[in-house]
């Protein structure tokens, strides 16, 4: 895919996990499933004013809390999922297990940017309950805790293992990267205001949306 995605003439790609079930908009305490790939556009638009993001994303709907005030974006965290990823990066994916969060690491690791957005999310079918995929050659038998060895087998300084939510997960440090700070590409001029790229909220069937 990457390769394909470089053959083409493309700056970037987006690659997006086959058990998303609906993409949303976070605003003003509400998540608004959208209609359009619209949040797709205005993430691009945001990540291309600046030199040095090497990947970016959308965070999940469980971890977007509805009643916490959160900003709208985080940086130099991990991307899961839905990603979009600089074509020119000296990376590929390796390994069979957590190649999202390695991939992070190395870049973050060599100073660049990533960013997860908060206001834009995917919400995803969980784990094992959709087949195909990996899951019975990664998610059974022990494949929880070989996933979380070889994460730490990886980057050793910022990852160790723990037990949370009835199973055996990586935990990874990324403090060490809080220095990693977005660069202006020369010559951008961030516009004032608040720019909507033409999403409205419309009422159906089944509540707002934008």
């Amino acid at each position: 895919m990457w390769e394909h995605a470089i053959s083409t003439g493309a700056t970037r790609h987006w690659i997006l996990d086959d058990n998303i079930s609906l993409f949303c908009r976070l605003n003003r305490n509400m998540k608004l499933p959208v209609t359009s790939g619209t949040i797709f556009r205005v993430a691009e638009d945001f990540i291309e004013r600046y030199e040095n993001v090497a990947i970016a994303g959308f965070q999940y709907w469980m971890f977007a809390k509805r009643k916490q005030k959160i900003p709208p974006f985080y940086l130099n965290t991990r991307v899961y999922s839905m990603i979009l990823l600089k074509n020119d990066l000296p990376y590929r994916w390796r390994g069979r297990y957590n190649e999202d969060t390695d991939l992070c690491l190395r870049a973050l690791k060599d100073g660049w940017v990533t960013v997860l957005f908060n206001a834009f999310l995917g919400d995803k079918m969980a784990t094992m309950t959709m087949r195909g995929g990996n899951t019975d050659q990664l998610y059974r038998s022990g494949g929880r805790l070989k996933m979380a060895r070889s994460l730490q087998e990886q980057h050793p300084d910022v990852t160790r293992i723990t037990w949370k939510f009835g199973r055996w997960q990586h935990s990874v440090d990324y403090r060490p990267f809080k220095r990693n700070t977005l660069v202006l590409k020369p010559g951008v001029v961030i516009p004032e205001g608040v720019d909507n790229y033409g999403m409205v909220l419309q009422v159906d069937g089944e509540g707002l949306r934008p």
